[in-house]
């Protein structure tokens, strides 16, 4: 059986139902999916925010001999250190003032399932440490137990930044990074699935449709700005535009007025210096890079994995943009993200995961 015929079937069971789209990128990340489900092993998903890695989470848990257990998923930027043991172990009762009864905590909760771990990249050391640690050998101890557990779970773990660059930049652990990456799939980001633009906006006219509503249809101007736009928001960023557009449309022909994506394009058009600043990385980046010229393209060791080196370029890349853009724009996120055309609360996590204080660039 090819590979094309098995996405074909995959993407007809009720486990990949959310999963839509026919793009050739799309389709090559999630061929090994069955596989990867099998195999039983702690996966890490590469992917920018909105690209659906919780949805690939689930599908993974669903394929797999685990889909009668629970999969319970979990933001690791929202679990601040104060609260992680308990929230991982869970605590007895009277195990500190305000336990008055005994609390199981997200391992036992997962005992026989999936513990989907999202935003690993912002796992503190101390967070790092206590998940090495059960990775490594599936015991822990609840808060004021003496008693210790074993999980028998399935971790798999989810990031939208590279994570053996922090490795070097935050002092991220290298062993736990070789524990979780076990196997890997990087999920394109929608603009390298365009064919996949159209066929996802019609989906979600469908499922947004208010009710005695619809059905909807796509005007000429509106397709252009669809097929047009950038989506640093990937496919949430779409599926909060059609929820936009449906909700403001007079009719059943939706244009690119009501995707308000035209507005967004002519707002950032009209800060020309931010604009530039975009331009004059992107341009010093093909000018010199794609032609070899540059020291870190020369120097490049290609018996390392192309998706290895591709999330450590585009690390650099990162990094090299966010200063010059935050240079130009004086550390004035708000300018900074206009610019970006991304939202503030986006770009002020990714200065946070390149350890940037916009304060710095102030004048």
């Amino acid at each position: 059986m090819t590979t094309e015929l098995t996405v074909d079937r995959l993407l007809r069971t009720h486990a990949l139902g959310k999963l839509l789209g026919d793009a050739p990128a799309f389709r090559e990340a999630i061929a090994s999916l069955p596989a990867i489900a099998r195999a039983d092993a702690t996966v890490l998903l590469n992917g920018e925010t909105g690209t659906g890695k919780e949805l690939v989470a689930r599908a993974i848990h669903y394929l797999s001999e685990r889909r009668a257990a629970a999969f319970i998923a979990v933001n690791c930027g929202s679990l601040p250190d104060t609260l992680l043991e308990d929230e991982f172990f869970g605590h007895e009762r009277g195990a500190f003032t305000d336990a008055k009864a005994s609390r199981p905590g997200l391992l036992r909760q997962a005992h026989g399932g999936t513990l989907f771990l999202d935003e690993v990249d912002s796992l503190s050391p101390r967070a790092q440490v206590s998940l090495l640690r059960v990775l490594q050998d599936r015991t822990y101890r609840a808060l004021g137990s003496s008693v210790e557990r074993h999980t028998d779970m399935r971790v798999i773990a989810a990031t939208n930044t590279p994570l053996w660059p922090l490795i070097a930049e935050r002092g991220y652990r290298s062993d736990l990074y070789y524990r979780l990456s076990v196997l890997t799939i990087d999920l394109p980001p929608l603009r390298d699935r365009r064919d996949d633009v159209l066929p996802l906006t019609h989906h979600f006219l469908l499922k947004l449709a208010p009710a005695g509503r619809g059905p909807f249809r796509l005007s000429a101007d509106a397709k252009h700005a669809l097929l047009s736009h950038s989506w640093p928001g990937n496919v949430r960023e779409l599926e909060n535009a059609v929820w936009r557009a449906v909700s403001l449309a007079e009719d059943d022909v939706v244009t690119a007025v009501h995707f308000g994506l035209r507005q967004r394009d002519q707002s950032c058009s009209a800060t020309p210096p931010f604009t530039q600043a975009v331009t004059t990385v992107l341009e010093g980046t093909s000018g010199s890079a794609l032609t070899g010229s540059s020291p870190a393209f020369a120097e490049l060791d290609v018996t390392q994995p192309f998706g290895e080196l591709k999330r450590q370029t585009l690390w650099a890349f990162e990094r090299a943009y966010l200063l010059q853009l935050m240079s130009t724009c004086r550390g004035n996120v708000s300018l900074a993200a206009r610019a970006a055309r991304k939202e503030r609360s986006d770009l002020r996590r990714l200065l946070h995961r390149h350890c940037l204080d916009p304060r710095a660039f102030g004048c």
